[in-house]
């Protein structure tokens, strides 16, 4: 028994010693210096401290953004803060006719003093913050006048950059895109030129606290060349400045983005134009056709009037309801009044045949009943018997013409019967050869015939100086 206890106290004893050395090997290791790590070979000891990293002033202290109220601008209750200003157009998105507006991308630049802001530098050199110190100081509250909707671009982060020099000088820029109201005038359309303007505005401070001006100028303002609209040509951009006033409120200063654009017209010459053109041109082929096929040119008038129709109302689906009328409206409503009268003058055409007509077959009706009557005309010549049956030439009727009563009454007797014929057959004329001179106008009326006639000439002759007037006038 006492042998099993020394053998547990000895396995004891051996336990304890080698918890010992184990517990002073590990004290040993950590408590190494870094020279006896260097010996060591450890790769982490190659590694050098970067001594840019390291923060000994926050941004705050440097700036003392905490020891000034920025709530009020620079110089308080002294001279008004210049605040320079410039623009970079990035792109001109697009132009809208029916909203009288326009989009526009840019980087709007703001150059102030704010001697708030100084901090020691040994190297003279600034410093760039991005939009989160923008909300600790104080910068120019510029907005833009007439903006329908605008936004700071925020991808991935904000686009806006604070940069503060030693002297207290800070340059701020922002990435825009705005959309604002444009006060076009179509009176000239499509043949117009529209000048747009964006104007830029201290919303709270007069010009007493804040004077906005052109940094550099004209040269202020810089644009893209690659800039290029589907409808428009850019002519010019420039600036312009003054100040503007508010009855509550008082003056303030105004900066100007005007810009020039003139629209291309081949696009309306290809869309508008050129199908006018053609739609009155086709109502010309009625003229052509024979005024008995009343299909054929009912048909073709109803089409050409429809089809003008239909292109009057895409060119006004696409432009603001405005009271005056356009350059366009011109030539379309005139094209379409020239269709219009080509369906007219068939109308006056058909008319005036079927009137015709009705005289001839009358005539023929009321000679025929009057042949029954006389006796028989048996060895009569030609020109005497023409009238029995009802129908004549104009040769034959001319050849009577000298026909009279008197001479008449100086026959042979037994020619009476003969001439009474012959006096029936010229009765319906009678009153027309004693206005022969006042009848001559009248039968350019009734012959149907010279109806069409005339207007293959007068038709395309009144179309031909219509064009060359309004282009002369628009162009």
């Amino acid at each position: 028994m006492a042998r099993y206890v020394r053998f547990l106290l000895l396995l004891l004893c051996l336990i304890l010693v080698g918890e010992c050395r184990r517990h002073k090997s590990r004290k040993k290791r950590w408590s190494t210096p870094p020279t006896e790590i260097h010996k060591l070979g450890n790769p982490l000891s190659k590694k050098v401290a970067d001594g840019t990293k390291t923060r000994k002033v926050k941004t705050s202290h440097l700036l003392r953004i905490d020891d000034h109220d920025f709530t009020l601008r620079p110089a308080f209750a002294g001279p008004a803060v210049p605040v320079g200003v410039d623009v970079q157009v990035e792109s001109l998105d697009s132009i809208s006719e029916v909203d009288m507006d326009f989009t526009m991308t840019l980087y709007l630049r703001h150059y102030w003093k704010d001697e708030r802001l100084a901090f020691p530098s040994s190297t003279n050199k600034s410093m760039t913050f991005d939009g989160r110190l923008v909300k600790k100081i104080w910068v120019p509250d510029v907005f833009f006048v007439h903006s329908k909707r605008s936004f700071i671009h925020d991808t991935t982060t904000d686009n806006i950059m604070l940069r503060v020099f030693p002297d207290g000088h800070v340059l701020y820029s922002l990435r825009v895109t705005v959309t604002a109201a444009c006060n076009m005038d179509f009176s000239r359309f499509p043949l117009d030129s529209q000048t747009c303007t964006l104007e830029l505005e201290s919303y709270a401070y007069t010009d007493e606290d804040l004077m906005l001006y052109w940094k550099s100028g004209d040269e202020s303002l810089s644009t893209d060349d690659k800039i290029s609209l589907s409808q428009f040509l850019i002519q010019k951009f420039h600036t312009t400045s003054r100040l503007a006033f508010y009855s509550s409120t008082g003056w303030y200063n105004r900066l100007y983005i005007n810009f020039t654009l003139r629209r291309h017209i081949f696009f309306f010459l290809l869309q508008t134009y050129f199908p006018a053109t053609l739609m009155v041109m086709l109502s010309w082929v009625s003229f052509w056709i024979d005024r008995r096929a009343v299909p054929a040119r009912v048909s073709l008038g109803i089409t050409t009037v429809l089809t003008m129709s239909t292109i009057i109302t895409g060119v006004n689906a696409s432009m603001p309801r405005v009271s005056y009328i356009k350059a366009v409206d011109i030539y379309l409503w005139v094209s379409f009044v020239f269709v219009f009268l080509s369906v007219l003058e068939y109308a006056a055409v058909n008319y005036l045949t079927t009137v015709r007509d009705g005289k001839e077959r009358k005539l023929r009706e009321k000679a025929a009943e009057q042949s029954q009557n006389l006796p028989c005309t048996c060895g009569m010549s030609h020109a005497r018997t023409m009238m029995l049956d009802g129908t004549y030439s104009e040769a034959d009727t001319n050849s009577l013409a000298g026909y009279t009563r008197a001479s008449m009454m100086a026959e042979d007797a037994s020619e009476k019967q003969e001439r009474m014929v012959v006096h029936l057959s010229l009765d319906s004329e009678s009153t027309a050869g004693n206005k022969k001179k006042g009848i001559r106008g009248f039968r350019i009326i009734q012959n149907t015939h010279a109806i069409d006639t005339y207007s293959r000439m007068i038709f395309p002759g009144a179309y031909i100086l219509f064009n060359l007037i309004y282009w002369c006038v628009y162009c």
